[in-house]
């Protein structure tokens, strides 16, 4: 299962253009025309045209060099997120999220979606939920249907029927006040199944504790 960030090309070259503005290397890296510089151009350039692979084969060289800072590292985990590479992404995510802090809320917006996606997939579902509940915080008022879509799954993955239903009415919401949303159709049909579903699972917790 693979699962892609929302307007991937639109939040890419905000993000290439803030990092482009960062100073990450000495000074003496900084010159005209060094090739560590261009090596960094040529690393965002290939990120720019989803060659991840490639992106990081040099972003990784860079960081052995000269030790780039967390919002480049929090970039090289979006690459391996890109990459299928979730255990990375987690590794690499995990590590900078908490020293980018002062980053504008939506480009921290995609790191914890990237992130809450990876643990997901990895079935690390405890993990993911504040990820996924930071990216709702943060992220514009359409994209926030997907959080609550996954983190009704996490909390039913673990038999948590009230949270589980309370999130997936969440994103029932969303994704009715935002249906451009890609798969928004589709996830409504199957949010309402799930709710009933939900709500008949406490419906027998409850008669059961009753007995």
């Amino acid at each position: 299962m693979r699962n892609k960030l929302q307007g991937r090309t639109s939040w890419r070259w905000f993000v290439v253009t803030l990092l482009l503005l960062v100073s990450v290397l000495p000074v003496s890296a900084q010159k005209s025309k060094s090739p560590d510089t261009e090596k960094l151009g040529k690393a965002l350039e290939y990120f720019t045209s989803g060659m991840y692979h490639e992106s990081l084969l040099l972003f990784s060289a860079l960081d052995k060099e000269y030790t780039l800072n967390a919002r480049f590292h929090a970039f090289m985990g979006l690459c391996y997120y890109y990459e299928w590479d979730y255990q990375q992404a987690c590794t690499y995510l995990d590590e900078a999220i908490p020293k980018i802090e002062s980053l504008a809320p939506h480009e921290r917006s995609v790191y914890f979606f990237a992130n809450a996606e990876s643990h997901f997939i990895l079935e690390q579902y405890a993990e993911a939920i504040p990820y996924y509940e930071q990216h709702i915080l943060l992220c514009y008022p359409n994209e926030k249907a997907d959080s609550f879509y996954r983190i009704g799954f996490c909390y039913m993955f673990h038999d948590e029927w009230a949270n589980a239903l309370e999130n997936f009415e969440s994103a029932l919401d969303y994704y009715t006040k935002h249906p451009q949303v890609k798969n928004a159709q589709s996830r409504i049909a199957q949010l309402k199944t799930m709710i009933k579903g939900c709500s008949e699972k406490l419906q027998e917790a409850q008669e059961s504790s009753h007995i």
